[in-house]
């Protein structure tokens, strides 16, 4: 029998050693310039994300097996990825965290390999995946297979869409290739220490001549406001992690779960507030979040996308204790018009929900599609469609609002009866029409109008006949398109009932592979 060299304890102090050693990753030096940059690490920000003492990590002492390029003797501690599972308020989750401090946190065929493990672990065990990403891009050192590492990842960000949450947080570089996982994940929450683009500001300038920084071209307002591209805009990594913690306690673990109840309040009072919210004149603005807060849990809304297609706002609440997906126009921008914008933020949104089986409340305020030759030639007809698609597949329970302005395609876009919605309620301001009064009036009453004497006074008759006997909720009510009209200050009330009793709601569609919406 051999004799053994090395005692237990001798063991295990050298793994207690090479666990510290792989735990500072590049070394203390570039782990202090993250922390000169206003950043964390990437184990640090994995601890702040899980819950104490939860995390198992695994592929530790993973790393490349490249030998071109004097990758033979480089050093990739945990091959520039931390990897592994633990809990989010108790919640099983699994994350990944690249760290820039190795090699840049390039990814190469193993960081990536890692990653692919840990997505289809969220998958069989049906839990959430978080992504932080800060990475210089591909490891060109490993050629060809740091391309298809990237392509795995792909292939696994579309094998979990719709079967688990996947949350992307951009807290550095994250360009090129490695652009497109988030871009395939539920929500970006993005830093505004990160940058995220497919072509950086020098290869533009080369190849088109425009001028651009990183802040312009890929910084997070730049898309919050312009590409649409992120949910959620973060000043730095710890309110970045909190960002994930709220929304995650929104969202159901997988597409097989239901939301949870959750610290429920009150739904029975009455909230005569509401009452004053919306002007009675169609023309005037107001601010829906103030709508919004009056009707659900303890006035705490996670608004998405807050900075992109305002004249549309949605976002996460709970009624009764249970998640909601809230959809409303917002009659403070654009007086809550729909456009391409606001059509594939809604869409999106919509199409989430219907998903992770997460029940939808719209509130409807809009005077129609925006017109506009620009509107019409990048497609406002095929985005538009898209709404009318989301939430007609959408079998979720689905409680409407129409709370002043509802008309033409844009009312029925915004989940009317017709496309599916389980409950339609109407506050008294409620106008459900083809299109506004006045229009409609200079259409059929034209020639009335101009042979009256007082064309100004008839007109003005005439408007407010039409309002009276199309323009309003009862005639939607007659027809069954409207279940009730309501006291504003019981709309909490109403929501509530509705989605309690909708909460069993089981919906059988047509067998088929998927179907072929706008895109």
């Amino acid at each position: 029998m051999a004799k053994q060299t090395h005692s237990m304890a001798e063991r295990l102090e050298k793994l207690e050693a090479r666990r510290e050693e792989v735990s500072l990753g590049g070394g203390k030096a570039r782990l202090e310039k993250q922390h000169e940059k206003g950043k964390l690490t990437a184990r640090e920000r994995v601890d702040a994300l899980l819950d104490p003492g939860t995390f198992q990590e695994t592929g530790m002492f993973r790393t490349h097996r490249t030998t071109t390029f004097g990758m033979d003797t480089a050093k990739a501690p945990a091959d520039g990825v931390v990897t592994g599972s633990g809990a989010v308020l108790g919640r099983a989750v699994h994350v990944a965290s690249q760290d820039f401090s190795v090699m840049g946190g390039s990814a190469g065929e193993t960081q990536s390999q890692k990653v692919v493990e840990m997505m289809e672990a969220s998958l069989s065990t049906g839990t959430p995946f978080v992504f932080i990403n800060d990475s210089g891009g591909a490891r060109v050192q490993e050629g060809i297979d740091s391309l298809s590492g990237y392509g795995r990842v792909f292939y696994s960000n579309v094998k979990l869409s719709g079967a688990v949450p996947q949350i992307s947080i951009i807290a550095g570089p994250c360009a090129g290739g490695a652009a497109y996982s988030p871009a395939l994940t539920d929500f970006i929450i993005q830093t505004r220490k990160a940058h995220m683009f497919i072509t950086g500001p020098g290869v533009i300038s080369e190849v088109t001549g425009e001028k651009v920084t990183q802040d312009d071209l890929g910084g997070a307002d730049a898309h919050m406001t312009r590409s649409g591209v992120n949910h959620f805009v973060a000043n730095d990594d710890q309110e970045a992690i909190l960002i994930a913690k709220k929304l995650l306690s929104f969202l159901p673990q997988n597409n097989l779960s239901d939301p949870v109840q959750v610290n429920p309040d009150d739904i029975v009072e009455p909230n005569p507030v509401l009452r004053d919210v919306v002007p009675v004149e169609g023309k005037k603005g107001y601010d829906v979040r103030e709508v919004i807060l009056g009707i659900v849990d303890h006035r705490d809304f996670l608004e998405v996308q807050a900075g992109y297609a305002q004249n549309i706002v949605v976002g996460f609440a709970r009624i009764n204790g249970y998640s909601i997906g809230v959809v409303a126009n917002q009659p403070g921008v654009m007086s809550g018009v729909l456009d391409i914008n606001s059509s594939d933020k809604a869409s999106q949104f919509i199409r989430f929900c219907n998903a992770f089986n997460i029940p939808l409340v719209t509130l409807v305020d809009v005077p129609g599609f925006l017109p506009g030759v620009a509107q019409e030639h990048n497609g406002i007809i095929r985005h538009g469609a898209k709404m009318l698609y989301a939430y007609s597949a959408a079998t979720v329970p689905k409680v409407t609002v129409v709370l002043r302005k509802a008309y033409g395609g844009a009312y029925l876009a915004m989940c009317s009866k017709d496309l599916g919605a389980d409950r339609v309620f109407a506050w008294p301001t409620a106008e459900i029409a083809v299109m506004g009064a006045e229009g409609a009036a200079n259409i059929v009453f034209k020639k009335e109008i101009a042979e009256a004497d007082d064309p100004v006074t008839r007109k003005a008759e005439l408007v407010e006949e039409y309002r009276e006997t199309f323009a309003t909720p009862f005639m939607a009510a007659s027809r069954g398109l409207v279940d009730d009209i309501i006291d504003p200050a019981d709309t909490r009330r109403e929501v509530a009932m509705a989605l309690e009793i909708l909460r069993t709601k089981r919906q059988l569609r047509p067998d088929k592979k998927h179907g072929l919406g706008p895109v």
